[in-house]
């Protein structure tokens, strides 16, 4: 079985070729980003994430997001083989949630064994060789080890590049119209469900198994390892994940991993922690499933304290406006990237901790949420007009404009809250039915959301050494372009009358 999974990884072929997708979802990614002191952004190393969308029998649907490292064996094995234990007969409707909780934590320790089971044969080679090189072999020669120990060292790191690596992992199963979410490591899964009133209630199933998670230090403490120092820390070898499939160096030799040296026993596991069953049944929403990378980007940009809220509002933006799922959870992902790469060019407070970010993969599942049409506007109703707000860089000498979005709303009364996102309900008003200014939104740095941003938002309230000074009189001369949403609105509600009386400079 070793010998045939080995192959199988080594022709590229998939376990799960003859398993349909499921099209009620939509996957967006991005490669990883190193900026430059310009702001051109360059790819470090190939993507490693990974992911898997599939529907089974009997009304099981398998959804995962997998943020691989180190290269992305892991995360791809680890999405072909956890498919194969699952979605090939495994479950079926009669199961109870316990029994379905038996399963997903069977498979997550098969995909383990079985990924190790592969690399066996390279670990057994790179010990023997990694022997041969001790210094005090008597077995070797002076001339012996002068003369082939080059070749074994390349071949000792050509080993290393083969067995290194590992991945977390955040799965979604769906059977008989219950969720169930299995996670190990600190990538995120969230469910957001709509109220008839329009708002959006956002829950975070679970939390990331990280080195600041109470639980998981009092796992590891327990296990003899000293958790004030792997909270001071922050990773573990190299990650901030707890819980990892992959990674033989924390599986099997954790014992020469100076903060792991004192554990009993393996302290980082595979084990995923099992969240439901929660039923959807009459939830109207959508469940997402993103990458540790996607969400550090957003927070690195916009700070954490509202990054589930501010994503929320970006994909009810989208589905709000795209015809796909496919389309809107790219145009997530890219939105999430301008606006890591816009908070670095900007010099603001958070610029330092924008300087790159890893691979981004996000995961939308729609729940009885149809998709608007396409002519609609992000707030789903409202018509967005745009307008030129030229800014000033205090750390730069040219001008740049940003682009806002004028919402004008319906009748509706606009709801915010700390977990809603706003909506409108269809219909444009009249110009002298409601103020154009409810709504102020950037199409590229803000959330959908009506209420504050997380940002700064320095580049709003300073202008620069370019700040504009008082005339005689003591005004500011404007510097906010509305020639286009004049334009606009003359042009969607004059009926082919002329607008002066209405909107516009008299």
């Amino acid at each position: 079985m070793a010998a045939q999974r080995r192959n199988l990884m080594q022709s590229h072929q998939s376990w799960t070729d003859d398993l349909p997708l499921c099209q009620m979802c939509g996957v967006g990614n991005a490669p990883n980003c190193v900026y430059s002191s310009d702001g051109k952004g360059t790819q470090s190393h190939t993507n490693e994430d990974g992911h898997l969308r599939f529907r089974g029998e009997d009304g099981c649907f398998l959804y995962g997001v997998f943020n691989g490292y180190d290269g992305s064996r892991v995360a791809s094995f680890a999405s072909q083989c956890l498919t194969a234990e699952l979605l090939l007969g495994q479950l079926n409707s009669s199961h109870t949630d316990n029994d379905v909780r038996r399963i997903l934590t069977q498979a997550f320790d098969v995909v383990e064994k079985s990924y190790f089971e592969t690399i066996d044969d390279a670990l057994a080679e790179k010990a023997h060789l990694s022997n041969y090189l001790l210094p005090h072999n008597e077995n070797v020669s002076f001339h012996q080890l002068s003369s082939q120990g080059q070749k074994v060292q390349e071949r000792l790191k050509e080993l290393e590049q083969e067995v290194s690596g590992g991945a977390t992992a955040v799965v979604a199963l769906i059977l008989n119209n219950k969720l169930y979410i299995a996670n190990v490591g600190t990538n995120r899964a969230l469910l957001c469900k709509s109220s008839i009133d329009g708002q959006n209630q956002v829950l975070q199933i679970g939390r990331p198994h990280s080195t600041d998670n109470e639980d998981e230090l009092q796992r590891l403490a327990a296990l003899g390892v000293d958790s004030a120092r792997v909270r001071q820390a922050g990773q573990i070898a190299g990650q901030s994940s707890t819980r990892r499939l992959g990674d033989y160096r924390v599986k099997f030799n954790y014992n020469e991993i100076d903060l792991l040296s004192a554990a009993k026993t393996s302290p980082v596991i595979a084990e995923p922690e099992i969240h439901g069953s929660q039923s959807l049944d009459s939830v109207t929403g959508f469940l997402l499933l993103m990458s540790e990378g996607l969400i550090n980007a957003l927070e690195s940009a916009h700070g954490p304290e509202q990054a589930n809220q501010e994503i929320v509002a970006m994909v009810a933006a989208e589905l709000a406006q795209q015809t796909s799922l496919e389309t809107a959870a790219q145009s997530v992902v890219d939105r999430i990237k301008r606006l890591h790469h816009d908070v670095y060019v900007s010099g603001r407070q958070r610029a330092t901790y924008c300087s790159r970010h890893e691979d981004m993969t996000l995961l939308i599942r729609t729940l009885n949420y149809a998709l608007a049409d396409g002519a609609l506007t992000p707030t789903q109703g409202g018509r967005i007009y745009p307008v030129s707000v030229p800014y000033s860089n205090s750390q730069s000498t040219s001008k740049t404009s940003v682009t806002l979005s004028l919402v004008m709303p319906s009748q509706s009364t606009l709801t915010n809250g700390t977990n809603t996102a706003s909506t409108l309900e269809e219909g444009t008003p009249t110009p002298g039915s409601q103020s154009p200014t409810a709504t102020l939104q950037s199409t590229n740095t803000q959330t959908q959301s009506s209420s504050s941003s997380s940002g700064d938002g320095s580049l709003f309230r300073q202008r620069g050494s370019q700040a504009a000074q008082p005339d005689e009189t003591g005004r500011v001369p404007p510097y906010v372009d509305f020639s286009q949403f004049y334009l606009l609105w003359g042009s969607d509600h004059s009926d082919g009358q002329s607008t002066q009386g209405g909107l516009g400079p008299q």
